[in-house]
């Protein structure tokens, strides 16, 4: 079964000079997208940093500010994919997806984890658009000029968007570029669902319903995004399927409990609105199937809960539909 995954956070590496061909210790890299029968990877540049303006704590050496980060990181990624050039080719469509199946290969497409670096500027959505960014996720884990993260706290939690960031989901309908809801309020959400003239997606996101988390969906959200026509991929950290007590113990994902989740999203917003948003590379769960390599044990596993047509459309149908619907062509 080919597969088109969301969300993950390898690009990262790319900034930090490993390589997608050979590339070991990660969830992914061109070998393992290959063993798992890949179509399309969406590779998303993660912008690390806090309201400080400091980069977010990480190993290594300190980060540049946002905007220098961003640039650095996009020009790693076009060059890993100049240098695999034989086996992916960035898409900018879904066009070019299926053209780059036809040939044999597969494809990546770029979103943006965090709009940080838009900066309250307009015309650096459209600076995103010519850099071939095609999803962006609105904020990460800070307040920036579009909106607010997700929170504990549920008077935070239920603050909108700012009025750029109405501007920019406005803009990026126009563009054709997918406005990402992972990651931001709940009170951001209700205003894409108000403003958004066409179908979102929740790139790597879970159900409230089951693990009671403010980075997953509730029930309301989930109705609401299916009503839109958009998609939701399943996050594989264990803190978003499941309570997370004992990290030595609870810090593992099964594929019964993607599945459970796959199924729950499925019944609340539609089988046209579920997907894979794995995030690879940005989570450090221990993971029943591996990494991408054995992604299709994953996809045995929904056999149980799901027929032939329905699991079609969660390994790469509705992404393709929901791209479709978004680009345009």
């Amino acid at each position: 079964m080919r597969i088109a995954d969301l969300h993950c956070d390898t690009i990262m590496r790319f900034y930090h000079g490993e390589h997608l061909r050979g590339m070991e210790n990660s969830h992914i890299s061109l070998e393992k997208l290959k063993a798992g029968e890949w179509m399309v990877q969406c590779f998303a540049i993660f912008v690390p940093w806090n309201p400080s303006g400091k980069p977010s704590r990480r190993p290594g050496p300190a980060l540049p500010p946002p905007a220098e980060y961003f640039e650095l990181a996009y020009q790693a990624y076009l060059r890993e994919m100049e240098l695999c050039k034989d086996e992916i080719l960035p898409a900018y469509s879904v066009e070019d997806v299926e053209k780059n199946y036809a040939a044999g290969k597969m494809s990546s497409i770029l979103t943006v984890e965090d709009g940080v670096t838009l900066d309250g500027k307009i015309e650096n959505v459209d600076e995103y658009y010519k850099k071939g960014v095609r999803m962006v996720a609105l904020t990460w884990n800070h307040e920036n000029s579009l909106g607010y993260p997700q929170s504990s706290d549920p008077q935070e939690h239920m603050r909108g968007l700012k009025p750029f960031g109405i501007d920019a989901v406005r803009r990026m309908n126009e563009l054709g570029i997918a406005v990402d809801t992972s990651h931001l309020s709940e009170g951001g959400f209700w205003d894409v669902v108000k403003h958004t003239t066409k179908p979102f997606i929740a790139s790597h996101s879970c159900a409230r319903a089951l693990c009671d988390v403010g980075r997953d969906l509730t029930d309301e959200q989930l109705k609401a995004l299916g009503n839109k026509g958009g998609v939701v991929g399943v996050n594989y950290l264990a803190g978003f399927l499941h309570p997370v007590v004992d990290r030595e113990k609870d810090d593992y994902t099964s594929v019964e409990e993607v599945v459970r989740h796959l199924r729950h999203m499925a019944d609340v917003a539609g089988i046209e609105s579920v997907a894979f948003g794995s995030d690879y590379d940005g989570m450090g769960s221990k993971l029943e199937w591996g990494d991408a390599s054995g992604q299709q044990l994953l996809v045995k596993g929904l056999e149980k809960s799901f027929t032939p047509d329905e699991i079609e459309k969660i390994c790469y149908k509705n992404v393709l539909r929901v791209f479709k619907d978004i680009i345009g062509k």
